[in-house]
């Protein structure tokens, strides 16, 4: 809809669309308007892949999560203590605890 009245998403309607999608219990869609942003050449933010991970989080998806911190990483944006926190709940969720001391051992 935005682009049809030529208003450009940026990294604030993107970060506001991927937190709907992680309340609304959407990851999936959470994970594809990440990709879209990026592939757009927009800058997403450590606000915008918290957002993601804390979608994945929500749905059990620890490995989705983990996946995100790295890329994350790969995309020098320096995880904060909400990606951390995010990444470590996930893991609790999926009962995986041994991943979850890993990272704080990080």
């Amino acid at each position: 809809v935005m682009r049809k009245t030529s208003v450009v998403p940026n990294a604030i309607t993107y970060n506001a669309a991927i937190s709907a999608c992680e309340k609304g219990e959407q990851w999936q869609h959470a994970l594809s308007l990440l990709e879209v942003m990026r592939n757009e050449s927009a800058v997403a933010t450590v606000i915008t892949y918290s957002a993601a991970m804390s979608a994945c989080e929500k749905a059990g998806r620890w490995q989705h999560a983990l996946s995100l911190l790295e890329l994350m990483i790969d995309d020098d944006v320096e995880p904060n203590v909400i990606s951390w926190n995010a990444m470590i709940s996930a893991c609790e969720e999926a009962e995986k605890w041994q991943h979850a001391l890993s990272i704080l051992e990080l």
